[in-house]
């Protein structure tokens, strides 16, 4: 009996090596090539085809998120690990979504994808070789030209509701011409404008308005012109029908749609909130909370925190040896000291902290030591495009000329 159970288990090592022999070499040539090039086809994960899409509330955290997910904690660590040097998953934003990729068979966790802004999305994958890989790639998405115009006959945002057009390609065009006009002062009924502007869509569906390529503004009866152009990578941007830049070195103002509650003055004024006389070397602009604050030139963030000199949550930004700039009574900071920060970027939000009767921003503008009117201080303007640039300029902003004349 023993003697034929060694057989029959000889019988089977030899067949066992004989099939194995065959699998590698079933019957054609292969050369180490060809043989690695089947090895790594096989080690390649299988395609991973089930998508579960977490939508991002108040209060969530990636950690609690992943939780909820039942995704182990070993991946959801390995995934926020691998994508923190170029995003931190501890930032993410509510009402956006983390979609987990799945394997289909296996059910095994093969990656996440997380919309970072509007223009990038952050993709984390397991490799063949079971690593862990991060990368940010732009959003693909199609874009088409549309022109749209309207009349002012109470405000921007109206005249866009009442003009079909997408609000928030409305507010791409204040930002266009953010330089040239404050929309909290100077907008007058029977303002007019035409502006072309790009359409994006993804998978066939419209998802937002995108640049604003050229645009005209009729304040007052004065007319203004914009165009968008690349002369450079150190020189984009906006410029008028000559190609001088319309970009100066401040912004017209901090915070977009909103209205001015209080005004610059050197003497005292009575505040009855708090039985005081005291000047106002500021502009206030009343927004509602939460509306974001933007830098409004270059700079190094020199104070990012409580003054308990009535400010509130203050902001002081140092933009050279002469100009420095103040956002006082914030909700809430985004900076820090010590940042870079560049023209327009968010450096906080709306509040009504420190000694402040309603949520609005207090804007300061310090030149030399001395706090002066930013609503009068005339600022230097932007480069103009170079003298061999020009014909470049002039003929790609004829299409347009010729879409919103």
């Amino acid at each position: 009996m023993k003697k034929y159970i060694y057989t029959i288990s000889i019988f089977l090592i030899v067949a066992g090596f004989s099939f194995f022999n065959w699998y590698s070499n079933p019957g054609f040539d292969n050369d180490f090539n060809g043989s690695k090039e089947a090895i790594s086809l096989l080690a390649h994960p299988a395609k991973a085809d089930k998508v579960v899409e977490i939508e991002i509330k108040s209060g969530s955290t990636y950690g609690v998120l992943m939780k909820e997910a039942d995704l182990d904690t070993s991946v959801a660590q390995d995934i926020y690990s691998t994508s923190q040097e170029l995003y931190d998953l501890a930032n993410i934003r509510v009402g956006r979504f983390i979609e987990l990729i799945y394997d289909k068979e296996t059910e095994e966790c093969k990656g996440l994808d997380y919309e970072v802004n509007t223009e990038e999305k952050l993709y984390v994958r397991k490799d063949q070789d079971g690593e862990w890989q991060a990368e940010i790639k732009p959003i693909d998405y199609k874009t088409k030209i549309k022109v749209a115009e309207g009349k002012v006959q109470s405000s921007m945002y109206e005249a866009a509701i009442n003009n079909n057009i997408d609000t928030r390609a409305i507010i791409e065009l204040a930002n266009a011409f953010q330089w040239s006009i404050d929309f909290a002062m100077y907008p007058r009924v029977g303002d007019k404008f035409k502006f072309v502007y790009e359409e994006k869509y993804l998978d066939g569906e419209y998802v937002m308005p995108g640049r604003v390529l050229a645009g005209k503004y009729i304040n007052d009866g004065v007319n203004f012109e914009v165009y968008y152009f690349e002369e450079s990578e150190d020189n984009k941007g906006y410029f008028d029908e000559q190609g001088n830049s319309v970009q100066k070195m401040f912004l017209k103002a901090p915070v977009s749609f909103k209205y001015i509650s209080s005004g610059f003055t050197t003497g005292s004024r009575y505040v009855e909130a708090f039985n005081t006389a005291t000047g106002h070397r500021a502009i206030d602009y009343a927004a509602k909370t939460g509306t974001p604050i933007r830098s409004v030139g270059d700079g190094t963030v020199a104070f990012a925190g409580w003054s308990s000199g009535g400010y509130g949550y203050l902001t002081k930004i140092r933009h050279n040896s002469t100009y420095s700039t103040n956002y006082a009574h914030q909700s809430k900071i985004a900076v820090r000291t010590g940042q870079k920060v560049k023209q327009g970027q968010i450096i906080g939000y709306v509040g009504s902290t420190g000694f402040s009767t309603g949520p609005h921003l207090h804007y300061e503008m310090v030149k030399n030591g001395a706090k002066i009117n930013p609503l009068r201080e005339i600022l230097p303007p932007g480069k103009p495009i170079k003298q061999e640039n020009k014909e470049r300029f002039f003929k790609e902003i004829k299409k347009y000329q010729e879409m919103i004349r």
